[in-house]
C-alpha cells in the first residue's frame, strides 16, 4: 500500500516522499490535482492515504477532496497547505479532509504523526464497518430463518384445514398461486401479491371448526347445516385473531370495518380472506352481506379462484366438473357472485391459470 502525495511544490513533494520511504512507506506523487486524480482512478486500491495541497494549478486540492469523498469515501486525506486561513481549513474539512497541516513544515515528523493518526482512524472505521456488516448479515440470516418458519407455519395451518376434505392439500396451493397471478393482473404490488400467495391458502382454515358430518356430507346441505357451514368464515378469522383472548378475537371478527390492530400484516390479510371470501359482489354473500368494492380486492380475487378450483376438484362427496363447465360458472357469476373485473382478468390469463392447475394437480 502506498501514500499518494499531491503538491505542486516539487522540492517539498520529493522531501515528503523521501522521508516516508525512509520509514518503509511506498509512495506515489503528482504535481497537480489532475494528475493526482488520474493516479487515484488507476490505483485507488493500492493507496492507503493521500496528502494533498489546496492551491494547485489545473485542479485544486478542494476538487481532489470532493472527488475522493464521492468515489473513495473511506480513503484518508490529509491537507498539507500554506493557505493558513481558518476558513480554508474548515472548508477542506467540511469537504471530507481528515486532518490539516499548515505549511511551512519545519519537521516532517508532524506529517508522519498526522499520517499515523489518520491511518489508525481509517483502520478503526474499517473494523467498525466490518463489525456492523457482520451484524447486518447475522440479522438478515436470522430474519430469513424466522420468515421461513412463519411461511412453514402458515402452510401447515392451511394444510390442516384442507386435510379434512382434500388429503393432498393442493387446492390451497393452487388458490395461493392463482390468486397471486390475478393480484398482479389487478395491479397489486409485487409485495402484496407475495402476501396474497402466502395468505390465500388460509382462507378455509375455519373448516377445522366444522363437524365432519356437515363438512363431508354428500349431497345438498339442509338450512341448519348450511348455517353451520357458513360459520367457517368467522371461525377462520377468530383462529387467526388476537391471542390475548377469545373475546378480543371475536370482537375483531364481528365487524369487517373495525380497525384491525394486528401487528403483522400477513395475519391481517389472512384473517380478512378467511372472513370475507364468501361475500358476493351483489351483496348476497356472507357473513356480512358486503357488496361491490366494499369487499377488499384480495377477498374478491380469492372468491373467484376458490370457487373455480373447488368445482374443478374431486372430493369424497362430489365429482369434479369439466373445466369448461367451471369456466362457465365464472361467466354466469360475473357481476353477481363475482367482481366482473376479476373474472375478466381470469379469462385474460386463463392459459397460465390452467398451467398452475396442471402443475399442482391432485394426485
Amino acid at each position: 500500500m502506498a501514500i499518494l502525495v499531491i503538491d505542486d511544490e516539487g522540492g517539498l513533494r520529493r522531501s515528503v516522499c523521501a522521508y516516508l520511504e525512509d520509514l518503509d512507506y511506498d509512495t506515489l506523487d503528482a504535481a497537480n490535482g489532475r494528475d493526482g486524480l488520474e493516479i487515484l482512478h488507476r490505483r485507488a486500491k493500492d493507496i492507503e492515504a493521500v496528502i494533498v495541497d489546496l492551491n494547485m494549478p489545473e485542479v485544486s486540492g478542494y476538487a481532489v477532496i470532493e472527488a475522493m469523498t464521492a468515489h473513495w469515501p473511506g480513503l484518508p486525506v490529509i491537507v498539507l497547505s500554506g493557505v493558513g486561513a481558518v476558513e480554508d481549513a474548515l472548508r477542506a474539512m467540511r469537504l471530507g479532509a481528515w486532518d490539516f497541516i499548515v505549511k511551512p513544515v519545519h519537521n516532517l515528523d508532524i506529517v508522519v504523526h498526522a499520517l499515523t493518526r489518520t491511518m489508525e482512524r481509517a483502520r478503526l472505521r474499517r473494523e467498525n464497518q466490518a463489525y456492523h456488516d457482520n451484524l447486518e448479515q447475522l440479522v438478515h440470516q436470522r430474519t430469513e430463518e424466522l420468515e421461513r418458519s412463519r411461511r412453514q407455519i402458515m402452510q401447515r395451518l392451511s394444510r390442516a384445514a384442507e386435510f379434512k376434505d382434500n388429503e393432498t392439500g393442493r387446492h390451497v396451493v393452487r388458490v395461493g398461486e392463482i390468486s397471486a397471478l390475478l393480484g398482479a393482473a389487478m395491479g397489486l404490488t409485487p409485495k402484496r401479491c407475495e402476501m396474497l400467495r402466502e395468505c390465500a391458502p388460509l382462507h378455509d382454515i375455519g373448516k377445522i371448526g366444522i363437524p365432519d358430518a356437515v363438512l363431508l356430507k354428500p349431497g345438498a346441505l339442509n338450512p341448519d347445516e348450511r348455517e353451520i357451514m357458513r360459520r367457517h368464515c368467522v371461525y377462520g378469522c377468530e383462529i387467526l385473531g388476537p391471542l390475548s383472548s377469545l373475546d378480543e378475537a371475536r370482537s375483531t371478527c364481528a365487524n369487517p370495518f373495525a380497525e384491525d390492530t394486528a401487528d403483522n400484516e400477513f395475519l391481517h390479510l389472512a384473517r380478512t380472506l378467511a372472513l370475507l371470501h364468501h361475500e358476493r359482489f351483489d351483496g348476497q354473500g356472507y357473513p356480512f352481506g358486503l357488496a361491490g368494492t366494499d369487499i377488499p380486492l384480495e377477498a374478491r380475487i380469492v372468491a373467484v379462484v376458490d370457487v373455480f378450483d373447488a368445482v374443478a376438484s374431486h372430493r369424497s362427496y362430489k365429482t369434479a366438473f369439466p373445466i369448461e363447465e367451471c369456466l362457465e360458472v365464472l361467466r354466469q357469476g360475473a357481476g353477481s357472485q363475482f367482481d366482473p373485473t376479476v373474472v375478466e382478468a381470469f379469462f385474460t390469463h386463463e392459459k397460465a391459470i390452467l398451467a398452475i392447475r396442471e402443475q399442482w394437480k391432485d394426485e
